[in-house]
């Protein structure tokens, strides 16, 4: 298969995975007796879709295709790129901070970039700001089942690549509950592409169903208080370390789109 199709194919699917997510966030929405639906932000690299609901305080959906030309400094750390900075890439992410402090903050994305290698990458982590030993069993158990379905050293190997990257190291602790995380994966396109639409839709079976568990339940001011704490560690990492950010920065991608992550709401004590 040559390049030119493989881009087609991913490019395809991280759209439809877009039209899939907004949907299923939006029948969350109705179920909550909320018509609230996804804002449409077209821009000439792609879409980002916002939404400020009574389940998803604040949520972005964005698919982008850029290309263009790595700024040179920036370019030296990505593969494939020690004689061209010329670079194609396409992807879909996600970041959801819910209203109800019961109910964690989520982020997926996934990614197909290509210089003069091309690789996929991405991952999903949960943020809950109120301990749940249950959820995160179930979160962890349902990314390895799916994992082992394609190699069972993915999901040990990704969970702990999580655990290191969504870590502050100058408050010395995690960001979340982890989840997986991968990148420069180019062993076998066709299995790894079947890899990469498998956490996409396992990300939305998990969605739906964590958020519906809790979307109900009522929450104190003092819950709500944590929530906001919590939240204001999720800027200063999406802010100080987050790959994903540095990398729309030092692509030519919106910044809107790139900060659509930030919550509505946080605090610092």
């Amino acid at each position: 298969m040559n390049l030119e199709i493989k881009k087609k194919l991913t490019k395809y699917w991280f759209s439809l995975l877009q039209n899939i997510i907004c949907l299923e966030i939006e029948n969350l929405e109705k179920e909550y007796n909320s018509n609230i639906k996804f804002k449409g932000n077209k821009w000439k690299h792609g879409e980002f879709r916002t939404i400020n609901g009574k389940v998803i305080e604040k949520g972005g959906v964005a698919f982008s295709n850029v290309i263009g030309k790595f700024p040179k400094e920036f370019g030296q750390k990505i593969p494939g790129t020690k004689n061209n900075l010329n670079f194609w890439s396409s992807g879909v992410s996600v970041v959801l901070h819910p209203k109800n402090p019961k109910v964690p903050a989520m982020h997926f994305n996934t990614r197909f970039i290509c210089t003069q290698k091309n690789w996929f990458g991405g991952g999903m982590d949960v943020t809950p700001c109120l301990s749940d030993h249950k959820e995160k069993k179930y979160f962890h158990n349902e990314l390895k089942k799916m994992s082992n379905l394609h190699n069972k050293k993915y999901y040990p190997k990704y969970k702990k690549w999580c655990d290191e990257y969504f870590y502050l190291p100058h408050r010395k602790e995690s960001r979340g509950i982890g989840g997986i995380f991968f990148d420069y994966k180019m062993d076998n396109w066709e299995k790894d592409f079947a890899f990469v639409q498998d956490v996409g839709n396992i990300f939305v079976h998990l969605m739906k169903t964590i958020i519906k568990r809790k979307m109900f339940k009522k929450w104190t001011k003092k819950e709500k208080e944590l929530q906001l704490e919590k939240r204001g560690r999720y800027v200063e990492f999406n802010l100080l370390y987050d790959r994903g950010t540095k990398f729309g920065l030092n692509s030519g991608g919106n910044t809107e789109a790139i900060l659509m992550s930030m919550p509505p709401t946080a605090k610092w004590k």
